[in-house]
């Protein structure tokens, strides 16, 4: 099969198409001929060789794919060979074929397809995990979200209003327009606007319940300033990649909580928790036609190094795709 392949840690340049074995499904794994994945931030974290993959003879990218069944472990209940599928892996969205165990497996609704689909999983199993399942967003509460116009936030707008949340978000000027038409209830551009004040203001004076945050660095302190008493902040990246000291007093003083998660180093009966329950509470928004990702741009398999070029100039507004074969 054809596999974009990490030669080395470094630029863009490093991600060359190479021809690699077939993956073999084990048996409780299926065996799925993709057709879209998608570049996340943590692929371009693994290609300078800072945020690693699995161990395997070939390194190759990708935390999310979309495609059909092509072969069944012999301990494989509920799917058949051409079903539609999606789901998150550990590494190797990058290529025509992937593994995975198939209880982490979901079936792609017919109101998303494939085309869109390998942009799904990887972006609303972090927000909704991170927003609901370790942040408490329920009915009725605030949400704040940095990089609103980003993957993770364009999901995060998406899963608060479909479950009747209030969500602020920061994003750059030229991306508003993006986080408005989604819904969004505030949107804040972080280059020119307090996005403390902000908050405090639209969320009654009293802050927000959870905290989403992508960027860390200076933002923790603020981040705090934001929330309301037993609150929580959501650390799903560090984008700015600058530590900043904070005084551990503003958390105890809210009583609240700051939380540091990651998906790829779970535990597999952890993933398949967690996307078992996503599915549950979530797919049937997206067969209702109420949820979708957001495609900034696509890009075939073969020019991925295009695609990191374009997530690292931070010019993508929602997800960029990686078609891989035809729908």
């Amino acid at each position: 099969m054809r596999a974009v392949v990490l030669t080395a840690h470094g630029g863009p340049e490093v991600l060359k198409v190479q021809d690699v074995p077939d993956p073999v499904p084990g048996p409780a794994e299926i065996l799925v001929d993709v057709v879209t994945s998608a570049v996340n931030r943590a692929d371009l974290m693994q290609r300078r060789g800072l945020y690693p993959g699995p161990p395997a003879e070939h390194e190759i990218p990708g935390l999310e794919f979309a495609g059909r069944v092509a072969a069944l472990g012999e301990r494989v209940a509920g799917h058949a060979v051409g079903d539609p599928v999606m789901g998150i892996v550990a590494g190797g969205g990058y290529a025509e074929r992937v593994v995975v165990h198939h209880r982490q497996a979901m079936a792609v609704p017919d109101a998303l397809g494939l085309d869109a689909a390998g942009a799904f999983p990887e972006v609303y199993i972090t927000a909704w995990d991170a927003l609901v399942r370790q942040g408490g967003l329920t009915t009725g509460r605030w949400a704040l979200v940095h990089a609103g116009a980003s993957g993770v936030g364009t999901a995060s707008i998406q899963i608060a209003k479909a479950m009747g949340a209030r969500i602020a978000v920061t994003a750059s000027a030229g991306k508003h327009h993006v986080c408005e038409a989604l819904g969004a209830d505030l949107v804040i551009d972080y280059a020119s606007d307090d996005f403390v004040e902000a908050v405090k203001s639209a969320a009654g004076g009293t802050g927000v319940d959870v905290v989403l945050d992508v960027i860390g660095g200076d933002y923790l302190p603020r981040n705090i300033d934001c929330l309301r008493t037993n609150g929580r902040i959501v650390q799903v990246g560090v984008m700015s990649g600058t530590p900043v000291p904070f005084n551990p007093m503003a958390l105890m003083a809210k009583r609240a909580a700051l939380i540091g998660t990651t998906l790829r180093a779970r535990p597999i009966e952890e993933k398949i928790a967690v996307t078992r329950q996503f599915a549950a509470e979530m797919l049937p928004h997206v067969a209702a036609g109420a949820m979708a990702p957001v495609i900034d741009s696509r890009f075939p398999l073969a020019e991925a190094p295009a695609a990191h070029e374009r997530m690292e100039a931070n010019l993508n507004a929602g997800k960029i795709v990686l078609d891989v074969k035809p729908a």
